[in-house]
């Protein structure tokens, strides 16, 4: 899937752009149902909230997953994320997002960029976030806000935080997010199953936590310019991976083969 020069200068714009209807129902069932059962498990790298129950967010699914291998792969996600950073791209990480119904938790005001630079020695912003929403977000459960047009003051100063959350993150001062939301406003992207939102690895971004009755899961593969890989390796690798192979497409079809399969199980 390839996107128009009227998408292409959007995204350069305003720091993202959301797609509709990229992914069928029966695509997007399957893939919340291995969500599901992904995040119920016992493994490093499923990370949960403070209460010590709720899961926050899974990494890596993409290596021991066959559904989420192949969405790794998808054409409807790469060959944009291709376009967006002028060549082949590698997957810096890979995780799903839970948000649970009424126990989901923040996320911060931060930068990915600001935490792939400070802890993975990312090179250049040459990278991007790419968002599949699994369940309808609306502006009651925890979905995304952004700051638009916040890409374009570069890597921000910011503190670590490691206590607001159970999750470590390099967040932004009140001060800042006032100044930055005073100039591009913020908004917050909603929208059915199956949207996709593709959004620069500077643009300022949070979440509120989720209180309504209603899950928020979203998978976001971060892509980044193979020319651009990391040079620092202290965090796991399943949270910043190290094989920074370009990734090679599968067939459009490559997922919808897999729901019809397990449709006629």
């Amino acid at each position: 899937m390839r996107l128009s020069q009227d998408q292409i200068d959007t995204y350069r714009e305003e720091g993202f752009l959301q797609l509709d209807g990229v992914f069928e129902p029966s695509e997007t069932a399957l893939l919340r149902a291995e969500a599901h059962a992904i995040l119920a498990r016992n493994r490093q790298e499923v990370v949960r909230e403070k209460d010590g129950r709720t899961a926050r967010t899974a990494f890596a699914a993409h290596t021991y997953n066959e559904a989420y291998r192949r969405l790794g792969r998808h054409p409807r996600l790469i060959e944009p994320a291709m376009q967006l950073v002028d060549g082949p791209v590698y997957i810096h990480q890979f995780k799903i997002n839970a948000k649970a119904a009424f126990d989901g938790d923040v996320w911060q005001w931060h930068q990915d960029y600001g935490t792939w630079a400070r802890d993975d020695l990312m090179p250049e912003p040459r990278a991007l976030n790419v968002a599949l929403f699994l369940e309808p977000v609306s502006a009651c459960n925890g979905p995304l806000l952004f700051i638009p047009r916040s890409h374009r003051e570069g890597k921000l100063e910011a503190g670590h935080d490691l206590d607001t959350t159970s999750y470590p993150l390099w967040t932004l001062d009140k001060e800042t997010v006032r100044r930055l939301a005073a100039a591009g406003g913020v908004i917050a992207p909603t929208g059915p199953a199956g949207t996709v939102l593709l959004f620069h690895c500077n643009l300022v971004h949070a979440s509120p936590g989720n209180i309504s009755p209603w899950d928020r899961t979203i998978v976001y593969i971060s892509a980044c310019h193979t020319a651009n890989h990391i040079r620092r390796f202290q965090r796991p690798e399943w949270i910043a991976h190290r094989d920074f192979t370009a990734i090679e497409c599968l067939a459009d079809d490559c997922l919808a083969d897999l729901a019809h399969e397990a449709a006629a199980e």
